[in-house]
């Protein structure tokens, strides 16, 4: 029995089965049906584990659509690379069999030269897609489009329509949703699948029509309509130009890719990246990239030893209060970095107002208060009474330590959700981009700001007005 469920639970190596396969001296034919046992994946990972002459027996045996799904799941540049092993013929019927924008961003990792004798090659209805999503710069909606959709007319019956539905569902299989335009081509409307399959063939096509579905414009940057199109649970956004006409549609693995995208750009922008490095990148351009914010950062850093430095007296005169600045800069960083982090998002919107930036200044310094207000009278409590029973001092000097804790805490937490949206908002208002220079800005910062406040408040409640020594 545990044999048997060990044998359930282990994945299948069917990498190690496929490069058996093509290393094999089976014929063509005895390959291929082995291969179609296999997801397109599965062959996509195998790719770089053979050479080059095991490669090109792949793109030989296999049929162009295959090839096109394992080349789904290829990186662009991979992609681009493995077609300079195909002959030009075929190269243009697994790129005839890809979603448009996928063809697109796959030519352009190859060469000019090259890919213009592809494009050249294509027919006519294909070339043109591709010429139309490649006229997009990579951050505007329609370089992320594809022309899989079915277009219906408005003024079909119900039984044209599904006519209509299986001719063209031969070469285009987003189904799910089918798109209606008007006779000049300007888009009207969605209808569902299911509710055109179930309807009754005399009932008007106008009935089944939702003419409030959402669509998007092909010229709108990502960043600008991202929410807009994270808000609807559609597997298809139509995409217009600017003359109201239906381009294309994006698809929800469209989406996905585009969001995971942003965000690694994203993740490499808050640790002071221009952008997302790899693994074969040249140490002196990785350097070139991390240099200039590190130097920055390091004179800010020296600003924060100075800082403390100035204090030096009230740090010789109450030890304690050591053992305690990490709570407060720790609890500083996090809070800032929350409020950059909910900024950033908020900024994805073009059309902010002055008045809704101003509302969310004063949004985060209500929640950064009363965060460290709650945050402030729980450390008061319980750093009071950890002093006063493991330190063994007497209630007076306990809490009084953590009563200037509490304060520090939350004063920290207020001016941090303040800085952590003020910083992204000016840079945003300079034209700089928010994401590449708040993040490494704000966790030094908010250092500066945790020590300036804590060893103050120390200075000022302990030694001076309480005089504890």
């Amino acid at each position: 029995m545990e044999k048997m469920l060990a044998t359930m639970t282990t994945k299948p190596n069917y990498e190690s089965e496929i490069i058996k396969i093509v290393k094999g001296n089976g014929s063509p034919k005895v390959i291929l049906n082995q291969l179609e046992n296999y997801h397109g994946s599965d062959i996509a990972d195998v790719m770089e584990q053979l050479n080059e002459q095991e490669r090109r027996k792949i793109f030989r045996i296999c049929p162009a659509e295959m090839l096109a799904e394992a080349f789904s799941h290829l990186e662009e540049t991979q992609a681009g690379a493995y077609l300079n092993e195909i002959p030009l013929k075929k190269v243009t019927e697994i790129l005839a069999e890809l979603e448009t924008d996928a063809a697109v961003e796959i030519l352009h990792t190859i060469g000019k030269e090259k890919r213009e004798l592809i494009i050249d090659a294509l027919n006519e209805d294909i070339k043109k897609e591709i010429q139309l999503i490649a006229s997009f710069d990579e951050d505007e909606i329609g370089s992320k489009m594809t022309t899989n959709c079915i277009i219906l007319r408005e003024n079909l019956t119900v039984k044209d329509a599904m006519k209509e539905l299986v001719r063209q569902a031969e070469e285009n299989d987003n189904i799910s949703t089918l798109f209606v335009v008007d006779d000049t081509d300007c888009f009207y409307g969605a209808i569902a699948l299911k509710d055109l399959i179930t309807a009754r063939s005399h009932v008007p096509l106008e009935h089944l029509i939702a003419t409030s579905f959402p669509y998007v414009y092909a010229n709108e940057t990502i960043d600008a309509c991202m929410e807009q199109l994270k808000d609807y649970s559609e597997d298809l956004i139509p995409v217009l130009n600017n003359q109201n006409k239906l381009l294309g549609v994006i698809t929800a693995q469209s989406l996905i890719d585009v969001v995971d995208e942003e965000m690694g750009e994203d993740y490499a922008k808050l640790a002071g990246l221009t952008a997302e490095e790899d693994l074969n990148e040249p140490l002196k351009q990785s350097m070139k990239k991390r240099l200039p914010w590190l130097f920055a950062l390091l004179l800010l850093g020296l600003l924060v030893s100075v800082v403390v430095g100035a204090f030096e007296k009230v740090v010789a005169q109450l030890t304690l209060i050591m053992a305690f600045q990490s709570l407060i800069l720790d609890m500083s960083g996090n809070v800032g970095t929350q409020s950059l982090a909910v900024t950033i998002r908020v900024l994805m919107d073009e059309n902010l107002t002055f008045q809704k930036k101003l509302k969310l200044i004063g949004k985060e310094m209500r929640v950064g208060f009363f965060n460290g207000l709650l945050l402030g009278v729980l450390s008061f409590v319980m750093v009071g009474l950890y002093i006063m029973l493991f330190k063994h001092k007497t209630i007076l000097f306990s809490f009084a330590i953590s009563g200037c804790i509490g304060v520090s805490l939350m004063l920290a937490m207020l001016i941090s959700s303040a800085v952590g949206t003020l910083i992204p908002l000016f840079f945003k208002k300079i034209k700089v981009d928010p994401a590449v220079a708040s993040g490494p800005l704000i966790t030094t910062v908010n250092d500066l700001v945790a020590v300036v406040t804590y060893y103050g408040m120390s200075w000022i409640l302990l030694l001076n007005i309480l005089k504890l020594v």
